[in-house]
């Protein structure tokens, strides 16, 4: 099984194999438009614009799990991420990422990587950590998505290869990019 087993719609409501994307390197992002982390968006933006010719795809999954960070619509959180950061990549529907119902897609991606901790060093992780102890304890049980902006890099035979939590920041995630490049 890999990544290119699933389907996801976009924002337009078309069916997508994620087997169109074979060859190349894939980073698939859980989204929130009105989170602390949204300005990743500019990140991702920048990374898809440098590598995208080189053969990476960045997949959005916006969800609205999280102290409801992402309550609009479809049409909503396209617009919100086009005019604010940009964003060229491509934007799936709105979905559950964790818990009893999450998209198949993120059930197989959590299953492959499990969560190995936040950086603590990251500016809103000191403040995330205790927040989640506090209101959320369950988010932080067991290897599901913990927050907005859970990164997983997919390599070019649809392997997942590396998650990367919301505190490692997009600049920080090239590297591993180039390397599969």
């Amino acid at each position: 099984m890999s990544v290119y087993d699933f389907t996801c719609t976009t924002m337009q409501g078309k069916e997508v194999s994620l087997s169109q994307y074979k060859g190349k390197v894939i980073l698939i992002v859980n989204t929130a438009s009105k989170c602390g982390f949204t300005p990743q968006f500019a990140g991702l933006e920048k990374l898809y614009k440098e590598y995208k010719d080189k053969g990476l795809e960045i997949l959005g999954c916006p969800s609205n799990q999280f102290n409801e960070q992402d309550p609009g619509t479809n049409e909503e959180i396209q617009e919100f991420c086009k005019v604010n950061y940009g964003v060229t990549f491509q934007m799936f529907k709105k979905g559950d990422v964790r818990g009893d119902n999450p998209q198949p897609l993120f059930a197989y991606l959590t299953k492959e990587k499990g969560f190995k901790g936040f950086n603590m060093d990251h500016p809103i992780a000191p403040k995330l950590v205790p927040m989640l102890k506090e209101k959320h304890p369950e988010i932080l049980e067991g290897d599901g998505i913990k927050w907005n902006f859970t990164k997983f890099l997919i390599d070019r035979e649809g392997n997942v290869v590396e998650r990367f939590e919301p505190t490692t920041t997009p600049e920080e995630i090239a590297p591993a990019i180039e390397k599969l490049l």
